[in-house]
């Protein structure tokens, strides 16, 4: 366990955190500038704090009433920054047993061959960081983190640098690092990162935590979204795999509101995945629409329109109701005004795009000793 009680003042900005951390992935979630990285560096030991409370499995890393503060080289706890920052004159071997150096003997609990067989390290070992991809140098720059044995692992935004194709690589590597079991701190702005890793959430804004807890329940959370943020709202449906059409390449996704038709997936029948649908992919229709190219519409209630008003952005929230699930749409004030959008109106959902939770994947195919899924 995690333990986070801390306040800072940074110039005019004041950052001001109080959450606890459990095993597992529990993701910083905010906009750029919210204060996630002040809070990741103040548990690493960087950064000061004015007053508060730091601890791990019960061992005191800061208490300013105790007058307690340890260095970062006695926390024990690994950091991952934004880029790999790997020793360019040692190879990729020499990178990762540097780390161990930061662990006592006693307190060993990974051995190298440990974590080169996770992190698939293992063709890498002899070479240098210049002739790595950014994907591979953060792979070894996690696993140098790791060979420290650390009490609690601090991931600072580490797919940032990294494009499209690269966080495509690493990303099945960070989702097994859920069975650590250590706590792990992953600092992040991109919904899609958070969605798939996370198990708990801790939503930062202004410096201050508007939220924490599961991240189903904090992502779900109509209240806490504006349209005008750089995060983004959307909706976390739990479902069940129905069947397979290889042929057509789709899967079917059941949940007690209807079906949800998938691109392919590696996934037995029968079990249940989460799946995240962006607001932002939720189109709205007061009519069954006919000849569409789009094959999820979902029929429902409309339960909750968005404020209206002249200090309202352009667009706005709607909650549609199927089945016990309240999907979020983002429609602009215009559409609600021509649609005569209200509470208790009969709509239907046009969802664009739905992404399965690859974590869960992940975990369902490492359980079956199958290929970890890709889709």
């Amino acid at each position: 366990m995690l333990e986070v009680d801390v306040e800072r003042r940074l110039g005019d900005f004041r950052v001001e955190a109080r959450f606890r951390s459990d095993r597992g992935v529990t993701a910083l979630f905010g906009r750029s500038g919210a204060g996630k990285t002040s809070i990741v560096n103040m548990v690493s030991g960087l950064l000061k704090p004015d007053r508060g409370r730091i601890a791990v499995d019960g061992h005191v890393l800061f208490d300013s009433a105790a007058g307690i503060d340890l260095p970062p080289w006695k926390r024990r706890l690994g950091y991952v920054f934004q880029e790999g920052r790997l020793f360019p004159h040692l190879t990729v071997r020499r990178n990762l047993l540097y780390g161990r150096r930061f662990a006592p003997a006693v307190a060993r609990y990974l051995t190298m061959e440990q974590v080169v067989e996770l992190l698939d390290l293992g063709a890498l070992l002899r070479r240098r960081p210049h002739s790595l991809s950014g994907g591979e140098k953060q792979r070894v720059a996690v696993g140098r983190a790791l060979l420290s044995s650390p009490r609690a692992l601090l991931m600072d935004e580490p797919l940032a640098s990294l494009d499209v194709l690269m966080k495509r690589e690493i990303l099945p590597y960070v989702e097994r690092l859920d069975e650590m079991g250590i706590p792990i701190l992953y600092v992040s702005h991109s919904l899609d990162e958070v969605s798939r890793l996370a198990r708990n959430l801790v939503l930062v804004s202004a410096g201050r935590v508007a939220a924490s807890g599961d991240v189903d329940e904090i992502l779900n959370g109509l209240e806490l979204w504006s349209p005008e943020d750089e995060t983004e709202t959307g909706t976390m449906l739990t479902t069940r795999v129905a069947r397979h059409d290889a042929e057509a390449g789709i899967t079917h996704l059941e949940f007690r509101g209807g079906e949800l038709r998938v691109p392919l997936a590696d996934i037995p029948e029968g079990v249940a995945v989460r799946v995240w649908i962006r607001a932002r992919d939720v189109g709205v229709a007061t009519e069954q629409p006919r000849g569409l190219s789009l094959r999820n519409v979902l029929r429902g209630t409309l339960v909750e329109v968005g404020r209206e008003g002249a200090d309202a952005g352009p667009v706005t929230e709607v909650g549609l109701r199927i089945g016990d699930t309240t999907l979020t749409a983002l429609v602009t004030r215009g559409a609600v005004r021509e649609l005569g959008l209200a509470p208790g109106q009969e709509v239907y959902a046009l969802i664009k795009s739905a992404n399965l939770d690859r974590r869960q994947l992940s975990l369902v195919a490492a359980m079956a000793g199958g290929p970890r899924s890709r889709v």
